[in-house]
């Protein structure tokens, strides 16, 4: 099985600031910055794997791409023993996505899905937020070759930073499905399995 990322490797994580976000597509770190570590990432349910983005070649547009093409042998492995039968690959930039500004709003709606989310950036950067178990907004910073998990049911938006551009793949299992539910949705039941499985304590039997 393909081992997870060594702590050092994972991408920088912080705590945002209260309140509204007036730029979404700033750092946005307290004062002074409250750094998040991979521990807290992990047991919100993230999962992270580091590739090497520049050593392949991959189109700035494939919808679907076929990750049976893959050549990387990590990501080749990490596709077999996780499943994943469908791909896609886009470039989020004011020249490559028609009503940019508009689509990068929406991906900064707070929202859940009923299957796990996996990204994996081929280029650019950008940032994933998610609501840790005190739901304060973490700031996830990913680049190039960083390929990481979201879990379903886990409260989250997405957003390019100031540079307006990242190049992912977008990987699932299956028929994609790319719904997004926005919060409110407690009693949806991938919310309800989220909850149960990270955020409820655990009984430990005496």
């Amino acid at each position: 099985m393909l081992e997870q990322a060594t702590d050092t490797e994972w991408p920088e994580a912080w705590l945002m600031p209260e309140g509204e976000c007036p730029n979404q597509k700033a750092p946005n770190q307290r004062v002074p910055n409250v750094a998040v570590t991979v521990t807290e990432l992990k047991d919100l349910g993230i999962c992270y794997w580091k590739l090497d983005a520049a050593a392949y070649q991959y189109p700035a547009l494939a919808v679907p791409w076929n990750p049976s093409d893959a050549v990387d042998p990590k990501l080749s492995q990490l596709r077999d023993e996780r499943g994943y039968s469908y791909a896609d690959i886009i470039t989020v930039h004011p020249d490559t996505l028609p009503e940019y500004d508009t689509k990068v709003k929406a991906f900064f709606e707070e929202h859940i899905h009923d299957a796990e989310e996996i990204r994996y950036v081929l280029g650019g950067s950008g940032f994933f937020d998610v609501r840790n178990k005190a739901d304060e907004w973490v700031r996830i910073h990913v680049k190039a070759g960083d390929l990481i998990t979201l879990p379903e049911g886990i409260y989250h938006r997405f957003t390019v930073d100031e540079k307006d551009r990242i190049h992912a793949m977008r990987l699932f299992i299956g028929q994609p499905v790319w719904t997004p539910f926005n919060r409110p949705c407690e009693e949806h039941e991938s919310r309800a399995k989220y909850v149960r499985e990270f955020l409820e304590e655990k009984k430990v039997d005496e």
